[in-house]
């Protein structure tokens, strides 16, 4: 769960989960996010990915959609644990097929090509 407070509309302004795509080589306290929502695009791209289950377990009929178009770089301290019932946490996970099209969704959004070392 990430923590968007202080952040300006239209950018993210509320607590909402995140796939977390990246720590920053050189600062061990950010790290590269793609909040989720369970709002379905109004028009459908190609940075829009539709997870194939909602990691969140007490939701697993809600559909959930990575916003790869906002992805953004955040500080640890705006990150949380997901809260199941009055004392569990967990961090939940997505599956390596939802990361990789996340990923692409996040290179289609930037405009970026497939770069290789």
């Amino acid at each position: 769960m990430c923590d968007f407070d202080g952040f300006k509309e239209p950018e993210m302004v509320k607590i909402r989960p995140v796939v977390v795509l990246a720590r920053n080589k050189r600062n061990s306290r950010l790290v590269t996010v793609v909040p989720l929502s369970t709002t379905a695009p109004a028009v459908l791209e190609d940075h829009h990915h539709e997870l194939s289950t909602n990691p969140l377990p007490d939701k697993p009929h809600v559909s959930c959609w990575a916003k790869c178009d906002m992805v953004i770089t955040v500080s640890l301290h705006r990150l949380d644990r997901y809260k199941i019932g009055r004392r569990d946490y967990i961090v939940p996970q997505v599956s390596e097929s939802d990361f990789i099209a996340i990923r692409l969704g996040v290179i289609s959004a930037l405009s970026l090509s497939a770069v290789t070392k």
